[in-house]
């Protein structure tokens, strides 16, 4: 049996944007330039490990306290923007894959680095897809170590090897490739170059090319 596993920030809906947002909206209260580039840097990334980023950038130094003040800060701002969400955010041709799996029974899993991916995946009605919703709050480290998609291949109750991740980070490739499992980026070819295979969305995605994942034995071996 294969597992198939997906991100959710950029692959299921698009809730960079609002990621963006928030620490945009940090950033400027602590004075540090901050721009949709820089924001490309912490796709996938833990909250967390963000702020630490940020900070570094405004080479700021700060407590604990204040630390932790900031990050419940960001996380409000972003709930704001998300407690919003509707099915229209749904990825296009994204509920055309999942569904197709769904009909095939094959077991399906969400691997996010969210801490918010659930209430996320019930504001656009996918929640019920999914067999396994390993988020932020499961894991204790961050992509690019693979924890988070070997924690979900052992709650389908598949090898890692027959499994299939779904992701638009370059770490979250890099997690699905330690865990040796079949990486499709979905965005950018040459920022997920490290990625088995690339589509730019999900419309570039057929059914047949869905059922050879199904079907496939083994991760195969890059040319």
């Amino acid at each position: 049996m294969r597992g198939f596993i997906f991100d959710l920030d950029g692959v299921i809906v698009d809730t960079a944007k609002y990621h963006y947002f928030a620490w945009k909206h940090l950033a400027d209260e602590l004075g540090i330039s901050f721009t949709e580039k820089d924001n490309e840097n912490f796709k996938g990334v833990s909250r967390k490990r963000c702020l630490e980023i940020l900070l570094e950038m405004g080479n700021k130094e700060v407590s604990t306290e204040q630390f932790d003040r900031w990050l419940a800060e960001k996380n409000e701002d972003y709930l704001q923007y998300i407690s919003k969400m509707n099915a229209s955010e749904i990825l296009p041709d994204v509920p055309k894959v999942l569904n197709y799996l769904k009909s095939k029974n094959i077991p399906m899993a969400l691997g996010s680095a969210s801490k918010n991916a659930r209430p996320i995946l019930e504001k656009v009605g996918l929640l019920s897809y999914f067999d396994a919703i390993v988020d932020g709050t499961a894991v204790t480290r961050a992509k690019p170590d693979p924890e988070v998609f070997l924690i979900a291949a052992d709650l389908l109750n598949v090898v890692p090897e027959h499994c299939v991740v779904f992701e638009d980070a370059l770490a979250g490739i890099e997690a699905a490739n330690a865990a040796c499992m079949l990486s499709i980026g979905i965005g950018e070819a040459e920022v997920l170059s490290e990625a088995d295979r690339v589509f730019r969305d999900f419309t570039e995605i057929d059914l047949d090319f869905i059922e050879q994942l199904t079907q496939m034995e083994h991760k195969p071996r890059k040319s």
